[in-house]
């Protein structure tokens, strides 16, 4: 069993943290901090330049957390924010199923990320051998509540955003002349 949980582990981990290195090094075909930072500000993530780093971020370092087992419920909520706002923004409008662009593979990953945070990752962890006992439901649950909600904060913080940098719009706390 702790085989298939570190392969388990390091395989979702490595996805995660792959998918970060695009983002922040443009590793992999990826379209760098630049290029991501433009993609999100036309799905109306902005700024761009703000959650390209922060998504990159949550999915290299917490995909390596992952991989590894450490402190995983916190890396699973992590990740699992950053595949919420990928569904909100990009992959919901699509249907469920991958061969539309749909949202399926982000929410197989998510489910993988909580089931990891709710497992554990058996004795072949960074966790387990510093003695930290971060599994269970509980943490399960947290890391998923925590993910949605900040992946969700930053979809409406993004298109707030975006509202209020329309041309034309005057800033909610401008006064007419």
């Amino acid at each position: 069993m702790n085989l298939a949980l570190f392969v388990f582990h390091l395989t979702i981990g490595l996805i995660f943290a792959g998918h970060g290195a695009q983002k922040l090094f443009g590793a992999f075909g990826g379209g760098g901090l630049d290029g991501t930072g433009r993609t999100f500000d036309n799905m109306g993530l902005r700024p761009g330049q703000v959650h390209a780093p922060a998504a990159g971020a949550a999915e290299f370092f917490g995909g390596m957390a992952i991989a590894f087992g450490f402190l995983v419920p916190f890396a699973a909520a992590a990740v699992i924010a950053v595949m919420t706002a990928a569904v909100a923004t990009v992959h919901y409008p699509n249907g469920f199923w991958n061969t539309n662009s749909g949202y399926e593979y982000n929410l197989a990953l998510a489910a993988a990320a909580f089931m990891l945070a709710g497992a554990g990752g058996g004795e072949w962890t960074l966790d387990h051998a510093l003695g930290l006992d971060l599994t269970g439901a509980g943490w399960a649950i947290g890391a998923l509540v925590a993910g949605v909600a900040g992946g969700s904060a930053a979809v409406l913080i993004g298109r707030r955003y975006a509202e209020h940098q329309r041309p034309g719009r005057r800033p909610p706390h401008a006064h007419p002349a």
